[in-house]
């Protein structure tokens, strides 16, 4: 079942209150037609087949391997044409937030603050989140277990926030891979708050000498698949109509038109275990 605070957020959405909720959207805002492309499709998907939805999009992208990527149309455009699609469609909304400061701007425009792995242990950011009174989700760092975790719940909980996810999104396995381990799902869900699988991050290979980050798409399937089987809450998915021609971690989002079969599959392994 949705938290009240995951259920306040998705009251204009008609869903199955028994199904996992979604997470999808592309990396970053590329262009308003693209935001707005690939949320009239998920959001058309999500509601036949009864699942709430959450539009993601990074207003900008702090994290690039190479100083050359792309990071964004500007944060203001950015953040203007998330906040569009939430109430074009009537979805709620998520992006990053890379640094206290930026908490309350992005507050202004998103439902949801998702903070980045990497940034999971930065005491003055995970506080700001929280003073917003907006639900935060805190991506596990790769570098962390799940019951360390705990201490990301606590500094949020102690600035007053009781509306907080945790997201799982690999662990660091050599310097170029990550891996899964999906005891980290029951070990976050034990500290009383939603757990959602990262399914298109976690297959990231990072660090490459390209100096662009690789990935597995194939495997989104398998990671999904196995998170949902395990009890995730939620799950949250990368998607592109073309990704070979994305703008940031094309290699590792799932090509927009292989999302209904994929969630339809999750579906049915949901009413199994449930």
């Amino acid at each position: 079942m949705l938290p009240e605070y995951l259920v306040n957020l998705c009251k204009n959405q008609a869903y199955n209150p028994d199904n996992f909720f979604l997470i999808a959207g592309p990396c970053v805002v590329e262009s308003e037609e693209m935001v707005m492309e690939i949320a009239d499709k998920v959001y058309s998907i999500c509601k036949r087949l009864e699942i709430p939805y959450i539009f993601k999009a990074s207003y900008r992208k702090a994290n690039r391997t190479s100083a050359s990527s792309f990071t964004g149309l500007g944060d203001d455009t950015g953040l203007e044409l998330i906040q569009k699609v939430g109430k074009t469609f009537g979805l709620p909304t998520t992006s990053d937030v890379h640094a206290h400061e930026e908490a309350t701007i992005a507050s202004s425009y998103i439902d949801i603050l998702q903070i980045p792995a990497f940034l999971c242990r930065q005491t003055d950011l995970l506080v700001a989140a929280a003073e917003t009174g907006k639900v935060v989700n805190v991506k596990k760092g790769q570098f962390l277990s799940g019951p360390s975790m705990k201490f990301a719940v606590d500094k949020i909980q102690k600035a007053g926030n009781e509306q907080i996810m945790l997201t799982e999104r690999g662990t660091t396995f050599g310097y170029q891979d990550l891996v899964v381990d999906y005891r980290n799902i029951p070990w976050m869900q034990a500290h009383n708050v939603p757990v959602i699988m990262d399914c298109t991050h976690s297959l990231q290979q990072p660090n490459q000498t390209s100096g662009i980050t690789g990935g597995n798409p194939q495997l989104i399937g398998t990671i999904a698949k196995a998170a949902i089987a395990t009890g995730a809450d939620g799950l949250f998915i990368e998607t592109h109509p073309n990704p070979a021609v994305a703008k940031s971690d094309g290699a590792n989002m799932l090509r927009l038109d292989l999302l209904e079969p994929l969630l339809e599959q999750l579906l049915r392994i949901r009413k199994a275990v449930v």
